[in-house]
């Protein structure tokens, strides 16, 4: 075994990475410096779109009124669907 102490306190003061995981959680990840998120999820130099993208949301899918259209029709034919069977 070495004798080496290991400096850990930077690394565990460091921000982390501000994605969230498949469950819901913080990923625990330290972020890129003077970033929010790690290298894989848009902390590298050059990731994401352009700040003047114009295309980013132009179907408007994902949109609150798009959602809310959606939930409303889910739960309108849910509805449905108990009376008529």
């Amino acid at each position: 075994m070495s004798d080496h102490i290991r400096q850990t306190g930077p690394m565990r003061a460091s921000p982390r990475c501000g994605a969230k995981t498949r469950f819901g959680g913080a990923y625990r990840s330290p972020a890129v410096s003077n970033r929010k998120r790690r290298r894989m999820h848009g902390g590298a130099p050059g990731s994401g779109s352009p700040r003047t993208n114009q295309n980013a949301r132009e179907h408007g899918l994902f949109t609150r009124d798009s959602l809310a259209e959606r939930k409303q029709i889910r739960v309108v034919s849910g509805e449905a669907r108990k009376f008529s069977g």
